[in-house]
């Protein structure tokens, strides 16, 4: 790394203090995408026709850099803009003197910083589909083929932290859309916003990928098995050392291959509690957008949103005097004295009205009672085991009067309404077991998501 920076000159940075950085970043990226369709090979013909063909469709003026004379801004558009990315060392010159010819080419530095150019305009496909797959195909490659070792193992991990850090980037950036909420003072623009901002770049980008179409969830359950496989089995991971020992002269003993076994399961289970966290915020958001919805649209008729105006209103005012002086203009004309407009619990609740005696026999006796077909059809789970069923569900999976609920418990619909209705009937006095729940996260297997429970066989009475 410390080699790469010597070889940038100094003016390489001169693109991000140029007011016309963005034109310039447009154009690495025209000239970055001809480059590899080209397979790497460019002529100066074809970067000045590709960055004119380009510049065509769009309006933009380009301002006289300080390096630039008048013999510059004789040139074309694309040309003064491919001589600058060379002269700044962006893009270099390559002379084939076999072939007779100049080719542009993207030195090894600056083609990191065009990369990164290309993922922050959104580019390429999704991080998060990219490293899930790499994970799952690397440990695939790992557990199956002769010829794999420990580098494949911890470009896997690799791959995990990055998922991790991609996760944590879409967290820590959920803060600008509730920003966003109250910039907004117009129920189209908020919906607007909604609709081209978080949608567009959460929702369908990023959220949708890893909840709608169960990317994560689709390999999660087979890595986690490949994992605990190698892990239990000692003699492979002795033939894998030996064959490092063989094919790369490297010693490696079999704790440091678990050691990144388990790092690996861990960033799995960090990668489940970020994505609980994103559903999470995911919630506070949609409330919040709801919310700030409905006071725009109703601020106008809503107690609420007259309160707030009127404090908006009090604010505005530049000075403490003002703010005073505006205050009593205010409370000259309005009744600030009533409890309902600062609060909806007012502290005097009007009595209703009393009713008479022989009326209110008249109501009690218009309610109607629920039919038989309405109480059953209310009560058909609970009927549909028997109390029997079960607590058998339970007592049969016990172990020395202990039962842990876990991925295995649950696999099918039957056993998932037997589990919910005994932990209903565990409140129960006569109920032969009693529930303790467990300070971790839910379970989720792949079909069910519930609570961890441990079941414990309540001891008879002497």
């Amino acid at each position: 790394m410390a080699d790469q920076f010597s070889e940038i000159p100094e003016s390489f940075w001169g693109l991000f203090r140029s007011r016309n950085r963005q034109i310039y970043i447009d154009a690495l990226l025209q000239v970055n995408e001809e480059y590899q369709y080209s397979n790497y090979y460019l002529s100066r013909e074809i970067c000045v026709q590709t960055l004119s063909d380009y510049f065509a469709r769009r309006k933009v003026t380009l301002e006289q850099e300080d390096t630039e004379d008048d013999s510059d801004l004789s040139e074309p558009l694309s040309a003064r803009i491919l001589n600058w990315l060379l002269r700044t060392g962006w893009l270099r010159k390559v002379e084939d003197y076999g072939t007779m010819t100049v080719y542009i080419v993207i030195p090894d530095y600056a083609a990191v910083f065009v990369d990164a150019f290309a993922i922050l305009a959104g580019e390429g496909e999704d991080e998060t589909q990219v490293y899930i797959q790499n994970v799952y195909g690397i440990l695939y490659a790992f557990r199956n083929d002769p010829r794999s070792n420990i580098s494949l193992l911890k470009s896997a991990l690799v791959n995990t932290r990055r998922l991790n850090k991609t996760l944590q980037d879409m967290l820590h950036n959920m803060d600008k859309f509730f920003t966003a909420l109250l910039e907004q003072q117009d129920y189209g623009d908020l919906l607007q916003e909604h609709l081209d901002g978080y949608v567009e770049e959460i929702v369908r980008k990023k959220y949708h990928i890893l909840k709608t179409s169960d990317n994560f969830y689709l390999y999660k359950a087979d890595i986690k098995k490949w994992l605990g496989e190698m892990r239990q089995d000692y003699p492979w991971l002795l033939q894998v050392c030996e064959r490092n020992r063989k094919l790369r002269g490297l010693e490696i003993r079999a704790e440091e291959l678990e050691n990144q076994l388990d790092m690996i399961e861990r960033g799995f289970d960090d990668i489940e509690h970020r994505i609980m966290n994103m559903d999470r915020e995911h919630t506070r958001y949609i409330r919040a957008t709801v919310t700030r919805l409905n006071y725009l649209l109703n601020k106008e008729d809503n107690m609420k949103g007259l309160v707030i105006q009127l404090l908006n209103h009090l604010s505005g005012a530049r000075t403490k005097e003002d703010q005073d002086r505006e205050t009593e203009r205010v409370s000259a004309l309005m009744n600030l004295s009533r409890m309902e407009i600062i609060s909806e619990k007012s502290l005097y609740k009007r009595r209703r009205p009393k009713q008479d005696f022989a009326e209110s026999l008249a109501l009690e006796e218009e309610t109607e009672e629920l039919s038989g077909e309405e109480i059953l059809r209310l009560n058909r789970i609970r009927n549909r085991y028997s109390r029997k069923q079960i607590e058998a569900f339970i007592l049969e999976k016990m172990k020395d009067g202990h039962l842990e609920v876990t991925e295995d418990t649950i696999d099918s619909p039957e056993d998932f309404e037997k589990l919910v209705l005994a932990y209903d009937n565990s409140v129960r006095k006569d109920s032969p077991y009693r529930v303790r729940e467990q300070d971790t996260e839910a379970i989720d297997n792949g079909r069910y998501r519930y609570p961890a429970l441990v079941f414990e066989q309540k001891k008879p009475k002497q």
